[in-house]
């Protein structure tokens, strides 16, 4: 489980993601709804009007609105850009448990919410009015919720059924297409020669002749309030579980239901046109479990329970696969991101956003090639081919990866592999090795031919390690054992174990490529150190805080370790060349290997959630461009930026890095380019200008300036008494 944010707070009771904006929404035990930015961890704004806890929250998926519910019987609808309470709608005789809109927006404007007065309700916040009362259940309505795409609606109770409703008869009447066949329209009750009207609640079309169509509208009114009416029908009612039921989802897209009740069980349920069963049920949780989910993206169902853990089940299997247990917090929502692999949950004091797996998929460079993994299948990627439609390469399939162990037969919760490595040693093979963390990490070595595209893989070479393993000679490479020692264990090609090393450095937990034949750079805590696998002795050593990768520039003469939150630059001797910080996590970063323009090696790009950033050896950092998506760099050649998207499919972004090769011109004092640059590039702006005068370059600064006040500074500062005259006399005039 990786945990992206956590928030501290009086208990969480309801939880929305935000479609677009990486926000989230809290609903607490004290009354007040929290909107949080998850990405950089701080609270945006509050909104404290329900009186007692606050259970129900949901946001709209075109309009800037939030919807509320709460234990002052309320159905509260805000705007968050206007920062507050629109409207207020009232009918709930009890407190509201959940709130939804619909998740057909544009065409129908409803909400949905349930509530301990035994009924779901149906509102139209355009027109501010109640649609439809659901009546049925004998004890609290514990959740409700729209399905994805047909006319349905599930509801839990406490009276221990699930129900699931039909809607086709409301949407008809509200649309206003003929009622047809429709089993849910017609007459109600006594008042069955009126017909209900096709305007929503309480309006008829004039079917009962004029002079009593407001009475009978009355009457309808009074009628629907007591009894509900039938305009949307009970297509079944679930019954197995032997408590109340606290939960219940529609799968995204297949006919399935999951449901989460006091009886400490996790049920699923199969739909059909006609009926619908029972298919398992999913023990484990040790209390009432409190909400469940289908995961929008692969085959699980997760689940929370008061007893302090969040279950994840697979669902073809229908066993459980993991279990994130808490210390005294009691879990009570869970929400799912529309589009992405986000969950958060809520517990007593505070909650979580985390995902079930890491998304970057496992890569590596090597001898002009990009090698990685998608699904189970490893790939070469071939730059130097064009294929069809695609001007980046061409992708041959190199091997399948078989996946050992238990929990590695699951997709979707980290079993997938972490690290490559490419034998840079080796010119008459290729070797690859591929490790993972699955049952505490382990490793396979994959080898292949280098001319042909089908490799003939060798089997058996398996073993355990902690994290990523590292080739350091043509038949030798190296893994960090996984017992409490950690030595560095070395092996040749059949995998037979050839020496072991005590890490100079107590804490070692990950190893990375040193650049060199026989070496490698340990992690121990906030340190990296330079070590010589052959003599024993450490070459350098850096302060590298939560250190994540390490990148070698195409010549070997530079590396970059690639922090959290930060990127440190070195020389080949470990000798710090600069050092910069982010605000934002730092995904991945490439060294440009343009074979002209004296950028190679020189300018590392990296890229964040959303942008795509430089940093020079001189410390010089500046943003390319902005992404839409997280993307993983894996090489740059002139100004064209190739990496993988989180699916893995390779990519070209392209890239304006004029700014970076100004910057970099100027430092290595090749003035010719830099004037080519001031003349031909669309190179404007005060931070140029102040950047060029802080670096002592005003007469460069000069050249760009129009303005004849700050020109005469500028002319001043660089001792240009014609133009200083020149722009006096401006001035004056």
């Amino acid at each position: 489980m990786l945990t992206k944010f956590e928030s501290k707070s009086a208990r969480v009771k309801g939880l929305a993601f935000h479609p677009v904006r990486p926000w989230i929404c809290a609903s607490l035990h004290n009354g007040v709804i929290q909107l949080w930015d998850y990405r950089v961890g701080t609270i945006i704004d509050r909104f404290e009007e329900h009186d007692g806890p606050v259970r129900g929250i949901d946001f709209h998926l075109k309009e800037p609105l939030l919807v509320s519910g709460g234990d002052d019987y309320k159905v509260k609808v805000w705007d968050y850009k206007l920062r507050r309470c629109l409207f207020t709608l009232l009918g709930h005789l009890d407190y509201i448990r959940t709130v939804q809109f619909h998740p057909n927006p544009t065409v129908f404007p409803w909400i949905l919410s349930a509530s301990d007065d035994q009924t779901l309700r149906l509102w139209n916040h355009e027109t501010r009015s109640c649609l439809s009362v659901l009546t049925g259940h004998n004890h609290y309505v514990m959740c409700a919720s729209f399905h994805l795409s047909e006319d349905l609606i599930v509801s839990a109770s406490l009276d221990q059924t699930v129900r699931v409703w039909d809607t086709a008869g409301l949407r008809k009447k509200q649309t206003g297409e003929s009622a047809g066949a429709s089993p849910s329209l017609g007459g109600i009750g006594a008042y069955g020669g009126l017909g209900m009207g096709s305007n929503g609640m309480g309006q008829t079309n004039g079917v009962g002749g004029s002079g009593g169509s407001t009475a009978a509208a009355t009457a309808l009114n009074v009628q629907a309030e007591l009894f509900g009416t039938n305009d949307v029908i009970v297509k079944y009612v679930l019954e197995g579980h032997d408590r109340g039921v606290n939960w219940a989802a529609f799968h995204p897209t297949l006919p399935l239901l999951a449901s989460a009740a006091d009886d400490r069980q996790v049920k699923l349920w199969r739909m059909s046109e006609t009926k619908a069963w029972e298919v398992d049920t999913l023990r484990g949780h040790a209390n009432n479990v409190s909400c469940c989910l289908f995961h929008p993206r692969h085959d699980l169902v997760v689940s929370n329970s008061e007893d302090r853990s969040i279950r994840v089940w697979d669902v073809s299997k229908r066993v459980g696969v993991q279990t994130f247990r808490r210390e005294g917090d009691r879990f009570w929502i869970l929400a799912a991101h529309r589009r992405q692999n986000l969950l958060a949950a809520g517990h007593d004091s505070g909650m979580i956003v985390f995902k079930l797996e890491r998304e970057r998929p496992a890569s590596t460079l090597g001898a002009g090639k990009l090698y990685y993994v998608r699904g189970r299948e490893l790939f070469c990627h071939d730059y130097s081919r064009s294929g069809s439609g695609s001007t980046s390469g061409v992708d041959i399939p190199l091997a399948s990866l078989r996946r050992v162990g238990q929990q590695a037969q699951t997709d979707g919760i980290g079993s997938a592999p972490r690290f490559l490595a490419y034998n840079h040693h080796n010119a008459t093979e290729g070797n690859i090795l591929v490790c993972s963390d699955v049952d505490g990490g382990c490793y396979e070595l994959v080898t292949f031919a280098l001319s042909g595209t089908g490799g003939s893989v060798s089997d058996g070479k398996r073993g355990s390690c902690l994290g990523p393993a590292v080739f350091l000679g043509q038949n030798r490479f190296a893994v960090l054992e996984r017992a409490a020692n950690r030595h560095i264990i070395v092996k040749n090609l059949n995998n037979e174990t050839t020496k072991r090393v005590t890490p100079p450095a107590p804490n070692v937990d990950l190893i990375f490529d040193g650049g060199a034949s026989g070496r490698i750079i340990l992690r121990s805590d906030d340190r990296a150190i330079l070590f010589e696998v052959q003599s024993r002795r450490v070459l350098g050593e850096l302060s590298a805080t939560k250190l994540k990768s390490v990148v070698w520039s195409p010549d070997g003469s530079k590396v970059a370790l690639m922090c959290k939150y930060g990127v440190v630059i070195a020389d080949r001797q470990f000798e710090q060349l600069c050092s910069i910080t982010d605000t934002v996590r730092i995904k991945s970063g490439t060294w440009d290997s343009s074979p002209d323009g004296g950028t190679a090696s020189q300018m590392f790009v990296f890229t964040t959630l959303h942008h795509v950033k430089y940093v020079l050896p001189t410390g010089d950092t500046g943003t390319v461009r902005t992404l839409e998506n997280p993307l993983y760099a894996t090489r740059i050649v002139n100004d064209e930026l190739f990496c993988l998207d989180r699916e893995a499919r390779a990519r070209v972004v392209s890239l304006d890095t004029t700014e970076a090769k100004f910057k970099l011109a100027l430092s290595q004092k090749r003035y010719g380019q830099v004037m080519k640059m001031v003349r031909h590039s669309r190179l404007c702006g005060r931070a140029i200008v102040s950047y060029l005068q802080s670096k002592g370059f005003p007469e460069v600064a000069l050249h760009f300036v129009r303005e004849p006040k700050q020109r005469f500074r500028l002319a001043l500062a660089c001792g240009n008494i014609e133009a200083a005259m020149e722009s006096a006399f401006a001035l004056e005039q």
